[in-house]
């Protein structure tokens, strides 16, 4: 029994089940590493995604306080006045672009609808689809046959103060933009010059320059005048796209005045022909 406890192939078999053992439990440990790794993976993902929807709502909630702190600083009673002039400013761009793309029309195909009609020698039909036709197009050909059994000179004349009036009204409230458009920068200007006079009153006051009370009146100068230049740029990009609206609807206007005295001059001497 002594030989058999000592028998080195005995031995053998106990050390290899002892290993087989170990290495069984080794692995198991290690698929559950593996597993609890994962989980950690996949959990710090969604913490990533979730942080990163957390800080765009915090920084569109700060981007709104920002302002908000930036206007109550500007001192109230100068920001006021700027941000009025932004709202009236953008009020009458508004009306003008929608009174604008209200007018505009296909001038082309309108100007062959009414040349046929004159042509066929139905002028109360032309007259209808002028009158039935928005903008200034339409008025100013609707014009021009009232007084087609006028003379050439009397019809073009009419055409041309007709179209004047027009014009005139596709440029009302225009100088009313531009009148916000200066006032916004200035009204910024004053609040930077009465801040610069708060700051040294303040510093006659304390009787020494203290660094925190200039930058205090130089913060609220500064704030004023970035705001007035701001609103003014704004403006001035609706103003100049108002402006090549205008520029546009006036050289169909010129068009359309071309094409209609060359169609009422055929349709003249077509009945003098006859």
């Amino acid at each position: 029994m002594a030989l058999t406890a000592h028998n080195p192939v005995a031995m053998a078999q106990d050390k290899a089940g002892n290993d087989t053992s170990f290495v069984v439990k080794s692995d198991s440990g290690s698929n559950v590493a593996a597993d609890s790794a994962e989980l950690n993976m996949v959990s710090d993902t969604d913490l990533a995604d979730g942080e990163e929807v957390a800080v765009e709502a915090t920084e569109a909630a700060g981007l709104h306080k920002e302002l908000k702190t930036r206007f109550i600083e500007g001192s109230a009673g100068f920001m006021s006045l700027v941000a009025l002039a932004l709202v009236l400013g953008l009020a009458f761009c508004i009306e003008r672009i929608i009174y604008l793309t209200l007018s505009e029309i296909n001038a082309k195909k309108f100007m062959e609808d009414v040349d046929a009609k004159v042509e066929a020698g139905d002028i109360e039909a032309a007259k209808d689809l002028c009158r039935s036709t928005r903008g200034p197009v339409a008025s100013i050909c609707y014009q021009g046959l009232t007084r087609i059994s006028e003379s050439m000179d009397n019809i073009e004349r009419s055409i041309v103060s007709y179209g004047s009036v027009q014009a005139a009204n596709l440029e009302k409230g225009c100088s009313w933009i531009t009148l916000f458009i200066s006032m916004a920068p200035s009204l910024g200007f004053l609040g930077t010059v009465i801040g610069m006079v708060m700051a040294f009153d303040q510093i006659r006051l304390a009787g020494d320059i203290n660094t925190t009370i200039v930058a205090a009146g130089m913060k609220v100068a500064l704030i004023t005048t970035i705001f007035g230049i701001i609103v003014a740029l704004v403006l001035q990009v609706f103003y100049n796209y108002i402006l090549s609206k205008i520029e546009h609807l006036t050289s169909q206007m010129e068009e359309s005045s071309i094409t209609l005295l060359d169609t009422i001059m055929r349709y003249k001497l077509e009945r003098n022909a006859q």
